[in-house]
């Protein structure tokens, strides 16, 4: 006859800290708010684990380590992107769809253009990253070669150039003077067209 009884000190299966209902998605939260708190370098899956309150070998079930968390984080960082993308109606709206995204998910951003820290080779990564590219190739090839000239790839460049740069400097906080207390995505608005006349 079996004993219902459990070794002193183990827990029963249900009651280990591992059941969670949404694991994946709580290690996942904690990362981000960790990342856009301290940085990338800031992570440790033992603390990711603590706070969502599972047991400390939990997150490697998902993730192996590190680096597959934060390729997992840059693969939905770019799912989100090449949605936003999408809902753009031209170039110039995708470029301010870009800088909406790096503000409303700035550790995301923080990830995605870190290549050092990603795991080589991730599908899910490589085709997140494909879909984003596509639907910034898409808006610029939309725009008549008289208005990008005729090497649609380089016209792609300057334009995620733009977009990313502004992005980047406006999360690190180098653009507070120039854009004060202006709406930033209407400042990189005005500052397209700028350029975009500049070229006519």
């Amino acid at each position: 006859m079996s004993s219902s009884k459990t070794p002193a000190g183990e827990k029963k299966p249900a009651d280990r800290p591992y059941h969670h209902g949404d694991l994946r998605r709580a290690i996942l939260g904690a990362a981000l708010d960790v990342i856009a708190a301290d940085g990338p370098s800031a992570l440790s899956l033992r603390d990711l684990a603590r706070r969502a309150g599972v047991s400390h070998a939990a997150p490697a079930h998902h993730f192996k380590d590190r680096a597959g968390l934060l390729t997992a984080i840059a693969a939905e960082g770019f799912g989100l992107l090449a949605t936003t993308l999408r809902e753009a109606a031209d170039l110039q709206g995708a470029g301010v769809h870009y800088v909406r995204f790096a503000r409303e998910h700035p550790a995301h951003f923080q990830v995605m253009f870190a290549p050092g820290l990603l795991r080589d080779g991730d599908l899910e990564l490589a085709t997140a990253r494909a879909l984003a590219g596509d639907a910034l190739r898409d808006a610029v090839t939309a725009v008549p070669p008289e208005g990008r000239g005729t090497d649609a790839r380089l016209a792609g460049v300057a334009a995620w150039s733009l977009a990313h740069g502004f992005a980047t400097l406006l999360l690190s906080h180098n653009l507070d003077g120039p854009v004060g207390d202006q709406d930033p995505e209407e400042v990189f608005r005005e500052l397209a067209t700028m350029l975009f006349r500049a070229g006519e």
